[in-house]
């Protein structure tokens, strides 16, 4: 929620001054300049607010609960989710901060306060495209009325005052930096479109290639039939994707399981590395925990994944290791009901031996 107020601040402050600089810079305003410099801040702004807004409340796309595939045997090829009481459709992965499965899932953005999925993808990209074309030209605006100020010519406008000038120079920054950190954003969503590959598929495909041996037989990413057919998959003119977010056209040699297929595989690999850990010392949960040695401290992790609370003799089933940390899920105590909600994500080392 934060993100998303920051971004709407940005957006807000960048317009603002872009249309003060703008209004002074070209007079008479009825140039040719001034009115081309209006229309097109004012439709790359519009878009963006518009595209901003649809990629909000149009939504990733959500599995159904308890959903389930047509065939019933088709059930061994897929993943359970026990939050959302139903199996996961090919391409559908559970988000922790959404408490849903999502179609075609992609990140959670902090942007737009919800994941980007199958539906909204195209509205995604489109924002992300009309912020950066937006940003450069007020960053050609706000510089160009900055250096008409600086020139020591006379002004065809009033003079600033100061506070006016910090702002502009503020909004300069703000701008610049926005095409900087949102052109490298679209670079990547333009990428993944391309390639029709997600970011947690590409994470699936680079496992896989460590999973093989040489005598095994390669995963080949099933998605991917063109990058002109991927493209028109995701980015129509209303941006409303094609199909249905549960069936997917693929390449020859594949079928609809063969991503969920290498997710099991690799599932299953990681169960077979799992260690068990029993917890000596409680932890809170906090990211920057005090009471566990500087090393834990001073090496946070990099990442969104949560930190759990736990107590003295829990067991957690770990498979990730770092240096000061461990990620893995508590085990359920008998008593507990199955159903409940699972406990998973970091804990410091320190706190938690190896059960042999």
């Amino acid at each position: 929620m934060i993100d998303l107020i920051v971004n709407r601040t940005t957006i807000k402050i960048i317009t603002w001054m872009t249309i003060h600089c703008s209004r002074q810079w070209w007079p008479p305003q009825d140039s040719v300049p001034a009115a081309a410099s209006f229309l097109l801040f004012f439709t790359l702004s519009g878009l963006t607010l518009f595209h901003f807004i649809s990629a909000i409340f149009e939504g990733p796309g959500y599995l159904v609960l308890k959903w389930m595939p047509d065939k019933v045997t088709d059930i061994q090829y897929l993943q359970y989710c026990i939050v959302c009481q139903g199996y996961k459709a090919p391409r559908s992965h559970h988000c922790r901060k959404c408490g849903r499965c999502v179609m075609k899932m992609d990140h959670h953005c902090p942007w737009i306060n919800t994941c980007v999925g199958h539906c909204n993808q195209g509205h995604f990209t489109a924002f992300l495209a009309s912020a950066v074309g937006g940003c450069c030209v007020s960053s050609v605006i706000l510089i160009s009325w900055v250096a008409t100020v600086l020139s020591l010519k006379p002004l065809p406008f009033p003079p600033p005052a100061v506070y006016t000038l910090i702002l502009v120079v503020f909004s300069i920054g703000l701008s610049i930096g926005v095409v900087l950190a949102v052109g490298m954003l679209l670079y990547f969503q333009l990428l993944a479109i391309v390639r029709n590959r997600t970011e947690i598929e590409d994470w699936i495909l680079e496992k896989s290639r460590y999973r093989r041996d040489d005598t095994d037989a390669k995963y080949v990413h099933p998605y991917s039939k063109g990058w002109r057919f991927n493209v028109n998959q995701v980015l129509t003119w209303s941006c409303t994707p094609v199909g249905d977010g549960i069936t997917w056209p693929i390449i020859d040699g594949c079928d609809q399981y063969t991503l969920t297929r290498e997710q099991l595989a690799q599932k299953l690999d990681k169960r077979k590395r799992a260690r068990r850990y029993r917890i000596i010392k409680a932890t809170t949960g906090s990211k920057f925990p005090i009471g566990h040695g500087c090393g834990v401290f001073f090496h946070p992790l990099c990442t969104d994944e949560p930190r759990i609370k736990l107590d003295v003799d829990d067991i957690v089933v770990v498979t990730r290791w770092k240096k000061y940390w461990l990620f893995g899920e508590k085990e359920q105590k008998e008593g507990e009901d199955a159903k409940s909600k699972r406990v998973r994500g970091w804990l410091p080392r320190p706190c938690a031996v190896e059960v042999i």
